[in-house]
């Protein structure tokens, strides 16, 4: 295990290797800071490492869930399907970090535990479980939104003498359903895409539903090689249009509201999204995340689809939701709803009470006994926050961000928190992240803290911090923009209320992308304006 001493003092350290650790890890290389990227993980790769479960599979296009900052990267690059499988992600990310020689500086199974800021020193103390310390004047967490699991607490658990997994911390193995009764509990995105491949190994499959989701079809496909060409022919151009779109995403939304039009002319637009794929059918109107009667279309456009899929039409009900749509994460799957008309799949829904208690050999939900040798918990995740909450932070006079945050995440642009100088998140809460597509999202948020760090460098500063004005009036802006949409509609892990106890703040950024790069352009072009320089 490489250490790296006390003495041996740091520009800046990086927490986390996956896409964002990677590229900072690059990026400050490339402008002379020594840096260091430290994960707990045994690899690169962030969630794709951790994600191995059945189906894994990103719901951005291949070709646009990449790295945009090397050309000759993006042109020696195959992907191989329209939606990139975890496998496929995971050789992608080894391959940049062979490519780009990054593994010298990074520090494998190293688990940080705690961050302190030493006030006089202008520095950060970082240390990890196995003992290993680090000082750095910069501290980046790039630890990702979606990183820690959670898992819920079920009397008996213990006592369970069947195999227990959970879909975000998968075994580094195959795991074999062949002949046995698996139960699974979850149907977000995660298990949606599950559900469908341990189907059809699994002797009976019991999916025990909480809250039924939206799913679209993804209508995944390989990739050959002209539509590879063509879209590598014009990336830049590409690249640059999705930029100006809300999310980030290779798609122009329709600028048009969906009450604006007969039913039927509505519905032939949702279908044409639909056939899209992805989030192609929350783009074919733009009211869908402010008008409760525009979003009502396309709620019954999508339980009209369940209804075609499921051939029982007792399931088929019980498998459409009923909150608003767009309100949760929208869930790509391929032939989810199919997946119930199989006679080895059993679908349960849960009550408020979910599943009352774990037994030797099953369980009991509803007041029913099941016998199940497995059990899955695909039950996300502590999201935008659990990660950095789960590490002892303390900044300016022994400030705890834990506490800090304790009634919801303050952060000014996503990017740092007042009290907490020369320590930096990317993607961090109040950002647009979750809401966008991560990649150029990621590359963004990268760069702007690279040529931050040069700026101070380049003009003698030694100490960075949001100042408490600026940041509260940024949640303040973030927050009311958000109520004015559809978004605090249902209970979704966006505002936190998959956790127990977790303040309801809805916590992305939702301007959209062009406005969050333009604000962010004109912070730093006015000499970092809302920060103060030391």
């Amino acid at each position: 295990m490489k250490k790296v001493p006390l003495s041996n003092s740091l520009d800046a350290l990086v927490i986390g290797a996956g896409f964002a650790g990677l590229y900072m890890l690059y990026k400050l290389r490339q402008l002379g800071f020594s840096v260091k990227v430290v994960d707990a993980a045994s690899g690169v790769g962030g969630t794709w490492y951790w994600n191995q479960y059945p189906g894994a599979r990103c719901d951005v296009d291949s070709m646009f869930y990449s790295y945009s900052f090397d050309a000759n990267l993006e042109q020696e690059w195959e992907w191989t399907e329209r939606y990139p499988a975890q496998p496929e992600i995971l050789r992608y990310v080894n391959h940049v970090a062979d490519r780009f020689n990054l593994w010298p500086d990074i520090y494998l199974e190293t688990k940080i535990v705690s961050a302190k800021y030493v006030n006089n020193a202008t520095q950060w103390v970082i240390s990890s479980e196995d003992g290993n310390r680090f000082t750095a004047q910069f501290c980046i967490f790039a630890t990702g939104c979606l990183s820690v699991i959670n898992q819920p607490i079920i009397d008996g658990l213990e006592t369970f003498s069947g195999r227990t997994l959970n879909t975000g911390r998968w075994p580094q193995r195959s795991i074999d359903f062949t002949g046995r009764s698996v139960g699974i509990l979850g149907t977000g995105s995660s298990g949606v895409q599950a559900i469908p491949e341990i189907a059809n190994t699994a002797k009976e499959l019991f999916v025990f539903q909480r809250t039924a989701s939206y799913v679209t079809q993804a209508f995944n496909h390989p990739l050959d090689a002209s539509e590879q060409k063509n879209i590598k022919k014009n990336y830049q151009n590409l690249r640059d249009a999705a930029k100006e779109t809300f999310g980030g995403f290779a798609m122009t939304s329709n600028d048009q509201s969906a009450l604006s039009v007969s039913e039927e002319e509505c519905n032939a637009q949702l279908e044409k999204g639909w056939r899209f794929g992805g989030i192609g059918l929350l783009a074919s109107y733009n009211d869908f995340g402010t008008s409760k009667e525009a979003n009502l279309r396309a709620q019954n456009f999508v339980r009209n689809k369940i209804s075609k899929a499921v051939k029982d039409k007792n399931i088929a009900k019980r498998l459409m939701p009923q909150h608003v749509i767009g309100c949760k994460r929208l869930c790509l799957g391929t032939n989810y709803f199919e997946t119930f008309n199989r006679e080895n799949v059993s679908l349960i829904s849960l009550g408020k009470k979910g599943i009352e208690k774990f037994l030797p050999a099953g369980l009991i939900a509803n007041g029913k006994e099941y016998s199940i040798d497995d059990f899955i918990f695909a039950t996300g995740f502590d999201a935008m926050t659990g990660a950095l909450n789960r590490i002892e932070i303390r900044g300016r006079n022994n400030k705890l961000l834990k506490k800090v945050w304790k009634a919801g995440p303050q952060t000014y642009l996503g990017l740092m928190v007042n009290g907490f100088p020369n320590l930096f998140i990317i993607t961090g809460p109040g950002s647009p992240s979750v809401l966008s597509n991560m990649l150029p999202t990621i590359e963004h948020h990268v760069e702007w803290i690279a040529d931050c760090l040069a700026y101070l460098r380049n003009h003698n500063f030694i100490e960075i911090d949001a100042s408490i004005e600026a940041q509260s009036a940024w949640v303040e802006h973030g927050n009311e923009i958000a109520s004015q949409t559809l978004r605090y509609e249902c209970d979704s892990w966006y505002l936190g209320a998959n956790i127990p106890g977790k303040p309801r703040i809805f916590m992305p950024y939702i301007g959209g992308m062009p406005a969050y790069r333009t604000k962010c352009s004109a912070v730093a072009d006015a000499e970092y304006e809302g920060f103060e320089l030391n």
